[in-house]
């Protein structure tokens, strides 16, 4: 479509020994739901992998070892089109001290905490993972992100 802006996002699946890291997202009145920590590219960005270790620190506080892009998901808009780019990355270290992100001192973000799950399709389903195609994913490929 012309004039549709493209914008891209990155997400981490993070594996934290033997188990795996997501956001828990909750507003008052909504209902929870998890998700991969992450965010917008921005232009002082480098390239995708600085964005991805840009967010994870802001988010959770952690640092990173290499990152693989697994899977992109695109959500077309009428005027912004949505291009997400999930990698998979262990956690070196994780301080949630260190978190800065501006979600932080926003009180419309509502609350979001680190949850750590076994890498099972079972226990991956019981999180109500969002987006729906990431979760179908996991759940599929569970026994690939045992250590």
């Amino acid at each position: 479509m012309k004039g549709t802006k493209i914008r891209h996002n990155v997400r981490a699946v993070l594996r934290d020994g033997e188990h795996l890291v997501f956001l828990r997202r909750e507003w008052p009145g909504g209902s929870p739901y998890c998700t991969t920590v992450g965010g917008g590219v921005e232009p002082r960005d480098a390239d995708l992998e600085a964005a991805l270790r840009r967010e994870v620190m802001e988010e959770i506080g952690a640092t990173i070892g290499p990152a693989v892009e697994f899977l992109t998901l695109t959500e077309p808009g009428g005027r912004t089109t949505v291009v997400r780019h999930y990698f998979r990355a262990d956690v070196l270290d994780l301080d949630p001290d260190r978190r800065d992100g501006p979600e932080l001192d926003d009180p419309h973000t509502g609350d979001f905490s680190t949850v750590h799950v076994a890498p099972e399709a079972s226990a991956l389903r019981a999180l109500e993972l969002q987006p729906p195609e990431l979760a179908a994913y996991l759940c599929e490929h569970a026994e690939d992100w045992r250590t």
